[in-house]
């Protein structure tokens, strides 16, 4: 749901600037220009915070705030006051009738935006239906960490992606990062002198620009104690070192909830294509279970109603890959969908040793696959 923010100012320009600052976020701006137009807007719209000048006419802001304070229905709005640099004292001294933070006249709207992001939840504005973001799209991760092999590891792990891994040493030189370009997704290792990656995680969540970004935490399995504190915190995940790159690639994209599902299917010719790469661990077998069905479902609705699975990527074959397969064949029964399978003589060889497998046919390419299709109506490979 919307926030609503009410600005009571007699000033017409600096409510233009607090609409301006709010532009970007999901926010209904209500304006008021004194404090007998503010209450009447409070009460017929109870907005979620009020920006509320000190001085004014026909009402000022602190006979406002006192009466606000007094109405039981409205005494619970928080309140944030606006005053000139000579307002400040006269500010602090009605602070004990109730107001939440103060902010002094002229003010830059990134300082405004800030202090309202302490007081309300402010979430970026966005425009129609999100367009899902893909795996293949780019993106900026920042690795805060004082061991220069670890973001090299992590750089070189993740070179095939179109991400941009940026490493820093200190919380500093973190938050700079953080001001001047917000990154999709930040690691912290949990080793850092001084507390300093929990220091940094609070910075983060209260800073509106990175309040909702992705944060993981990078420390050697063994210590078990800051792994708890990230947990209790709120870290999004621990990533133990020494790193799986697999395993963070995943959870990578799946923080972000990016669309992985152009890795395992695309549409070539009249065929879908389900590929199932070397790294067949058990997260990237889940992965591909969940959108098989879909994926092949939405296949059928297009008018394909063909199917390559090709694993000659395999160097060998487990029982969680068994199971998948299985799986895709019997979604292609159920769809009433022809499929052939691509694989190589390892994968072939092991098949022969399990009763379930033994009958399944290998095609050693993919044209070779799609020639049996266009041969065989029945269903073939099983």
């Amino acid at each position: 749901m919307r926030n609503k923010v009410l600005t009571v100012d007699d000033s017409k320009t600096v409510r233009i600037i607090v609409r301006k600052a709010f532009k970007p976020y999901d926010c209904e701006i209500l304006e008021a220009a004194n404090g007998v137009e503010g209450l009447a807007v409070a009460a017929k719209e109870m907005p979620d915070l009020i920006l509320l000048d000190v001085t004014m006419p026909v009402m000022d802001g602190v006979e406002m705030l006192t009466k606000l304070k007094a109405d039981p229905q409205l005494k619970s709005i928080p309140v944030m006051m606006l005053t000139a640099e000579g307002g400040r004292d006269n500010v602090l001294k009605i602070a004990k009738i109730g107001v939440r933070d103060y902010i002094v006249k002229p003010f830059k709207e990134e300082v405004l935006v800030e202090k309202a992001g302490r007081i309300i939840e402010l979430k970026p504005l966005s425009d129609g239906p999100a367009k899902a973001r893909s795996i293949f799209d780019p993106a900026t991760l920042l690795v805060v960490e004082d061991k220069p092999a670890i973001v090299q590891q992590i750089q070189e792990g993740l070179k095939h992606t179109p991400w941009k891994i940026h490493g820093v040493s200190t919380q500093g030189e973190a938050i700079d990062f953080c001001t001047k370009s917000p990154p999709d997704l930040i690691m912290i290792s949990l080793s850092l002198p001084e507390d300093a990656a929990f220091t940094l995680f609070r910075l983060i969540r209260t800073n509106v620009k990175t309040k909702y970004t992705p944060v993981f935490g990078l420390v050697v399995k063994t210590e078990t104690a800051p792994q708890q504190q990230a947990q209790t915190v709120g870290f999004t995940t621990v990533i133990t070192k020494p790193i799986d790159l697999g395993e963070l690639e995943t959870k990578i994209a799946k923080a972000m909830n990016l669309d992985t599902s152009q890795r395992y299917f695309a549409i070539e010719g009249d065929c879908l294509m389900m590929k199932v790469s070397d790294n067949s661990s058990q997260s990237v077998i889940a992965e591909v279970a969940t959108y098989m069905k879909p994926k092949m479902a939405e296949a059928v609705d297009a008018g394909h109603n063909k199917v390559i699975i090709d694993v000659h990527q395999l160097k060998s074959l487990h029982m969680g890959v068994i199971k998948l397969l299985v799986q895709a064949m019997q979604t292609c029964r159920d769809l009433g969908m022809q499929f052939a399978i691509v694989g190589n003589s390892v994968i072939a060889t092991e098949c022969k040793g399990f009763e379930d497998t033994r009958t399944w046919t290998f095609h050693e390419s993919v044209d070779e696959a799609k020639s049996s299709l266009g041969k065989q109506p029945a269903l073939a490979g099983a």
